[in-house]
């Protein structure tokens, strides 16, 4: 069955740290021709951000961190490259819909491409500009245990968790006393 990467959104970080988040689950593009006629010099912030590490949404258009790596049927692939399509043609100016389609199919390959690792091998990506051209890597990340030679014992240790609440935190900080000499 063919491979295609779906958003994955592991803590709310995304819908800070763009714009517009992509939706968890969604058929992703690596978005790189949002960029195409900008001065990505000239970015700041959420669309910096954007720029640097953000994998596309087919159908909201919105930014992900990360995917991971996930089955997709045909029709499922056809529907990603019809909603990209049509973003296309209504958002980026395509001058009909078969060359927006035809384009569409080009990225949809492209993210597919990427997608030669077992299911749920998340990837993340880090774009840059080099030579006024926009340049794209790729790394994987794998469990521990999933890795040759891996550490079984730690691998479902966390360093942290996210724990999301509505309450503030209750500490404080004295300032005063920071700035006063240790004595």
């Amino acid at each position: 069955m063919p491979k295609l990467p779906r958003t994955l959104r592991l803590d709310a970080s995304d819908t800070f740290v763009f714009e517009r988040a992509a939706e968890p689950g969604e058929w992703a593009v690596t978005g790189s021709f949002l960029f195409w006629d900008q001065d990505v010099t000239a970015l700041a912030g959420k669309e910096r951000a954007a720029f640097r590490a953000g994998f596309v949404g087919v159908a909201s258009l919105g930014f992900s961190t990360l995917v991971a790596v996930a089955e997709a049927s045909e029709a499922e692939r056809e529907a990603a490259v019809e909603s990209l399509a049509g973003h296309l043609v209504k958002d980026f100016g395509a001058p009909d819909r078969a060359e927006a389609r035809a384009a569409a199919r080009d990225e949809v390959a492209f993210a597919a491409s990427l997608c030669g690792h077992p299911v749920n091998t998340v990837i993340a990506l880090h774009r840059t500009l080099e030579g006024g051209e926009i340049r794209e890597q790729f790394r994987t990340l794998r469990p521990r245990d999933a890795t040759p030679g891996g550490d079984r014992l730690h691998a479902h240790a966390r360093a942290f968790e996210v724990v999301e609440t509505d309450e503030e935190p209750a500490e404080t900080v004295d300032l005063v006393g920071l700035m006063e000499p240790r004595r």
